[in-house]
């Protein structure tokens, strides 16, 4: 287990490899990877029923201790990524499913990697897991609704059917790994080194089965979508960042919500439009699961190195 558990690591750290690697093969290879397109929603089922096993009832109580920091959050999650998508769909020249897929991936609740970057940047950790827990549960009604508000003018969306999709691949395996954990803490503790190794062959599964069911669609017009994903990452980064800093929040807050905001839980984005939508849908979320393993470890290096330079500073003026 112990050989696991650092394989595990290795792969956890060099996630962005493995997403580009598996995805650059689906695309030369569409053959080899489009088997697994229906059991994209299951191995989403297995991501977060993960997360429900490193859930504990101190991420909860983070909730409780500090409710407006958790609040900015995840307004700032639910109202700057989706109307980002909003303009970025309207006003550029993309075919209705790919406006569909922009703004699917924009209303999706943050993703559990966000956690991860925020412990790296030197952020508010704690914030970070509560936020991405919260509008993780309120995914089931905040997700389709918003969906149903921006998306309705490009294709018919049934709300009834994304929330339902929602609660059976989010809410559901959460809550079973929450029931797991809690009567078998000795076995899901030793398990637990291993849930990064699960997590990332899932997801790259996903990318990659994504990538190869539209590879010809991808070689049309992959550089838009990938300019627009890089646009949208990158502004809901900066905008989550100033969102944060409105309300007066620390700067450990501040990098917290930036990133949370910034990384989407791009796997359901791709689950989502592939189960209700066509397999083109679902081509912005799996360039953003791409992208935003990219810009995260780059904006986590960056806030770390501002947060090293200002600990000197004071240092030095003490």
């Amino acid at each position: 287990m112990n050989t696991l558990g650092k394989i595990s690591n290795f792969v956890g750290n060099t996630f962005a490899i493995w997403v580009l690697l598996f995805g650059a093969l689906a695309f030369f290879a569409p053959g080899a990877f489009t088997w697994i397109a229906p059991y994209i929603v299951p191995l989403l089922g297995i991501v977060m029923f993960g997360m429900g096993l490193t859930l504990s009832a101190d991420d909860f109580k983070e909730v409780f201790k500090r409710p407006l920091d958790v609040l900015i959050g995840v307004v700032a999650q639910f109202l700057i990524m989706p109307l980002i998508a909003f303009l970025l769909a309207y006003f550029l020249p993309v075919s209705r499913e790919v406006a569909l897929g922009i703004i699917l991936v924009g209303c999706c609740p943050g993703g559990t990697a966000s956690n991860v970057m925020t412990y790296l940047a030197k952020g508010d950790t704690a914030l970070s897991v509560a936020v991405t827990s919260v509008s993780t549960i309120l995914a089931p009604i905040l997700t389709p609704s918003l969906i149903l508000l921006l998306a309705g003018k490009w294709l018919s969306v049934s709300a009834a059917a994304l929330f339902w999709s929602i609660v059976k691949v989010v809410l559901i395996p959460i809550l079973l790994g929450l029931i797991a954990q809690a009567l078998f803490q000795k076995q899901v503790k030793a398990c637990i080194p291993a849930l990064p190794l699960v997590s990332v062959i899932a997801i790259v599964a996903i990318v990659a089965a994504v990538v190869g069911q539209n590879q010809a669609a991808i070689a049309k017009s992959g550089l838009l979508i990938f300019l627009i994903v890089v646009v949208h990452n990158g502004l809901g980064l900066l905008l989550g960042y100033w969102f944060a800093k409105l309300f007066r929040l620390s700067p450990p807050k501040q990098k917290a919500i930036s990133i949370e905001v910034g990384m989407q839980n791009s796997g359901l984005g791709a689950a989502l439009a592939t189960a209700h939508f066509s397999p083109l849908a679902a081509v912005p979320s799996a360039i953003f699961s791409v992208w935003h393993n990219i810009s995260g470890p780059m904006v986590a290096t960056y806030f770390r190195k501002q947060a090293d330079r200002q600990a000197d500073e004071q240092t030095i003026s003490a």
